[in-house]
């Protein structure tokens, strides 16, 4: 198997609020399917898609209710910690919920804060003047 990820797909028990959360930031769907699923390109090669809970229960042939998320956040990394506070502003007024103020990090350097979308997903917006990212989305640490 390549090492690679194509899509990232969570479920989300309102696909509505996702759609307004996500486009207040700029986001475009690439494929938006009314009542079931919303995809967003969020990087090159990579998609991260917002599946109905109830859908992707089906899909999945579980009974449970797979409608939170916990234990995982998606990063998005600014250039510094001025559009980390920029950002964070941004999502808060979209609608998301500040779990972490922006300040420093207990690890590694970074300036950073945590923000949830209205379906739970956290955010870890950061800034690291060791990492860089290249334009063919190859991520550098250290």
């Amino acid at each position: 198997m390549k090492q690679q990820v194509h899509f990232v797909t969570l479920a989300t028990a309102d696909l509505d609020a996702t759609r307004a959360f996500y486009g207040s930031l700029g986001w475009t769907s690439t494929v938006d399917v009314e009542g079931e699923i919303v995809f967003f390109q969020a990087a090159s090669g990579l998609l991260l898609g917002f599946f109905d809970a109830t859908k992707f229960d089906q899909d999945l042939g579980s009974t449970s209710d797979t409608s939170t998320i916990s234990g995982v956040t998606l990063s998005h990394n600014v250039d510094s910690p001025a559009a980390v506070e920029e950002l964070v502003d941004a999502m808060r007024e979209a609608g998301g919920t500040v779990v972490k103020e922006p300040q420093p990090g207990a690890f590694g350097g970074i300036y950073h804060a945590h923000v949830q979308d209205p379906n739970g997903v956290i955010w870890e917006i950061g800034h690291n003047p060791h990492w860089s990212i290249d334009e063919d989305g190859t991520v550098r640490l250290g």
